[in-house]
């Protein structure tokens, strides 16, 4: 596979815009570990080999297990997992895949666990992870 056009030298305007973003989130309230968990979720979903690289290297060094990063595509099924990432995990897979909308539940559940600043930094994160994805999935990243 080759990799396309790189986005960051044709366009670094861009770029430096969401890295912007990036550096927002880099200081906002969530969790480092909430914060992985979202980006490797949404990466999963939309098959950015990438950023499931990064991510996933990234939340081993934060002490994440090699179980709960193995059985994060199914955390419905195993009780690895929080009530506030399960949470955090279903708001990730619905605004991915934003075709389908977000729930009223699937917020609520999220709005019942959250104030309101945590769960804005939790959709601006999905949000941006999901931008990235297909920066990389777009441009054919490679992962090293």
């Amino acid at each position: 596979m080759t990799t396309r056009i790189n986005l960051q030298q044709t366009e670094p305007e861009a770029y430096k815009a969401m890295f912007g973003l990036e550096k927002y989130l880099a200081s906002s309230k969530l969790t480092p570990i909430h914060k992985e968990l979202i980006k490797i979720r949404a990466s999963q979903i939309n098959g950015c080999a990438f950023c499931i690289n990064m991510h996933t290297t990234d939340a081993r060094k934060l002490g994440e297990t090699e179980q709960r990063i193995y059985l994060l595509n199914a955390w419905r099924e195993t009780s690895l997992f929080t009530e506030e990432e399960k949470a955090i995990l279903a708001l990730t897979e619905e605004v991915t895949l934003i075709q389908n909308h977000v729930s009223e539940a699937t917020y609520q559940a999220a709005a019942k666990l959250f104030d309101e600043n945590y769960l804005g930094q939790i959709i601006m994160m999905i949000v941006t992870i999901n931008a990235w994805n297909r920066i990389a999935i777009s441009t054919r990243l490679e992962v090293a």
